[in-house]
């Protein structure tokens, strides 16, 4: 089965908590404070896997959870951070997100390097960071920040240097097999192929090192297909990486099908799918030569419309391999003049590492109490002792400093009201 699209869920790890613990051994039984740092949350991280051309893998796990740092502990020992958790894709794989449908990372970039894909969060600091002059037993450490997570789509675009487009039944996979190691699927109906298939092409070098391309044989369009006909609108994204098109038509009309018809209708279903991707440089092969009739009047027709159009034209037989020979050298000829393959640009910032210091800050009210939301404050609940004065001294500090309090007293906020922050509520005194 071919897999080429679909949405997963991503979750880094949550960093460890920090400690709140005091130095103890023999004769000193009132140190100072030593808790440890939390560890830090594992990255989800994305990595191109070379053996494989299908997101295959994802169809029965689609939730990727990276561990937690853990906590800190007493004599400052920190807490183990957690280790990345690795996601494999095949090369060509863009990742997107599924609402928008922009595009996240495209991870043919940079040669298909590893991409952290959420990182993990931050492990909070041990009570021995808050330890001043005037307040040498601090009560209270911060907590892990949470990991990031998301949902993304994993969209597959292949890939390949060269793509072999055309009609059903017109001998694209025989050529792909005539030029290359690949064994496609070949028999005499249409849709037989129903999934993209790659192969290699190796070219002759007189300094000894391999050269050649990569070709994709892609399933049979039909009229419509940009609108969900057939199954070209499955597999038409495979082409968009291509370099060059290799239109092949059956000149030999043995459906009933016209060449330059054929042509026209092809080149529509492309500029309607994408009026970039039907710009792309096409070379014509007029397949099944060998029963054609090459002096008829559709044959005629046909290289007429193929020197308006301005293209290069090369007539094959994929049944003897007439031709074929000549169809390569004009694409790695063609190829050496066109610029590499395409590699999508990202539309969305990743965010930053430490999204969780922003002030980012939700205020509802109902009645006389007043809740609030933000990651920030999440993480600042999780850091405070409400059973230790200093804490909510620091904890007061800290919402006043963020401006906090002077938007309560803004939107209303006054004495006997109540403030809810995460389970914790106060009475707000001014």
């Amino acid at each position: 089965m071919f897999i080429d699209r679909i949405r997963i869920y991503v979750k880094a790890g949550d960093g460890g908590n920090g400690a709140v613990t005091f130095h103890r051994e023999k004769y000193i039984s009132h140190g100072g404070p030593d808790g440890g740092d939390g560890g830090r949350g594992g990255n989800i991280v994305m990595r191109v896997d070379g053996g494989s051309n299908t997101l295959l893998a994802f169809r029965y796990r689609r939730k990727f959870v990276a561990g937690n740092g853990a906590d800190g502990s007493g004599k400052k020992f920190h807490g183990a951070s957690a280790d990345d958790l690795v996601i494999l894709v095949p090369p060509g794989t863009v990742i997107k997100d599924p609402d928008s449908g922009l595009v996240i990372h495209d991870m043919s970039e940079n040669g298909g390097a590893d991409f952290v894909l959420c990182r993990g969060g931050r492990g909070g600091w041990g009570n021995r960071h808050f330890a001043t002059s005037t307040r040498q037993l601090p009560m209270f450490a911060k907590s892990g920040t949470r990991g990031e997570e998301k949902n993304v789509l994993l969209e597959l675009k292949m890939i390949a240097d060269v793509g072999i487009i055309g009609f059903p039944s017109v001998g694209k996979s025989s050529i792909l097999a005539g030029i290359s190691a690949a064994r496609p699927k070949i028999a005499d109906y249409h849709f037989t192929t129903l999934s993209p298939n790659l192969g290699v092409v190796s070219l002759p070098s007189d300094d000894g090192r391999s050269r050649g391309f990569v070709a994709a044989d892609i399933p049979g369009l039909i009229e419509g297909a940009a609108d969900g006909a057939g199954l070209g609108h499955e597999f038409l994204r495979h082409v968009d990486r291509c370099r060059l098109l290799v239109h092949v038509v059956d000149v030999s009309a043995a459906e009933g099908r016209d060449p330059a018809g054929d042509i026209d209708v092809i080149d529509g279903e492309l500029s309607r799918y994408s009026p970039e991707l039907s710009s792309r440089p096409q070379i014509i092969v007029g397949n099944k030569c060998d029963s054609a009739d090459l002096g008829s009047p559709a044959v005629s027709a046909f290289e007429a419309r193929v020197k308006e159009l301005g293209r290069d034209l090369v007539y094959t037989s994929a049944f003897t391999g007439e031709g074929l020979d000549r169809l390569v050298a004009l694409i790695a000829d063609r190829l050496s003049t066109l610029p590499p393959v395409k590699v999508y640009e990202a539309e969305i910032k990743p965010e930053d590492a430490y999204r969780g210091r922003e002030r980012e800050t939700v205020i509802r009210r109902e009645n006389d109490t007043f809740y609030l939301e933000g990651e920030w404050l999440f993480n600042l609940v999780g850091q405070v002792n409400f059973s230790d004065y200093e804490s909510l001294n620091f904890f007061r500090k800290v919402l006043r400093k963020a401006g906090v309090i002077d938007e309560l007293e803004a939107r209303g906020c006054t004495d006997g009201c109540t403030v809810s922050i995460y389970g914790y509520e106060f009475d707000y005194v001014k």
